[in-house]
């Protein structure tokens, strides 16, 4: 186990190496360059091979919507995203907010027509 700084050589007598991660002080999401050199019992060192480590944040978020209930017709209301959480070290940075079909009420498809088509509003 080893915590990495940039800049600064961490030596073994192995060939693998475990990159230690603070959960306090993560690497952040991106791209981190790391490098090897080896060098023999002569002391001779290798010329230096590099790889690119991709940290990425794959775990969903959980949203979480409350309004007042139920609501008087003809007033505003406010609905609410605060109990919205993802997991730690990620931070929700954007709401979208979208108004879509009520499960118990039709579609209307066509307007003009007058058709009314029930179906899943989730599917297109």
């Amino acid at each position: 186990m080893a915590t990495f700084e940039l800049n600064k050589p961490v030596e073994t007598a192995v060939p693998k190496v475990e990159v230690t991660v603070d959960i306090n002080n993560p690497l952040p999401i991106g791209v981190h360059r790391f490098q090897l050199i080896v060098e023999d019992e002569a002391g001779n060192p290798s010329a230096p091979s590099f790889i690119d480590v991709v940290v990425r944040d794959t775990k969903l978020p959980t949203a979480v919507i409350d309004a007042v209930k139920p609501i008087e017709a003809g007033n505003s209301f406010e609905l609410s995203g605060e109990r919205s959480s993802d997991v730690p070290p990620g931070k929700i940075v954007k709401y979208i907010w979208t108004m879509v079909p009520s499960l118990d009420r039709p579609v209307i498809v066509n307007p003009n027509i007058g058709d009314v088509i029930i179906r899943d509003p989730i599917t297109p």
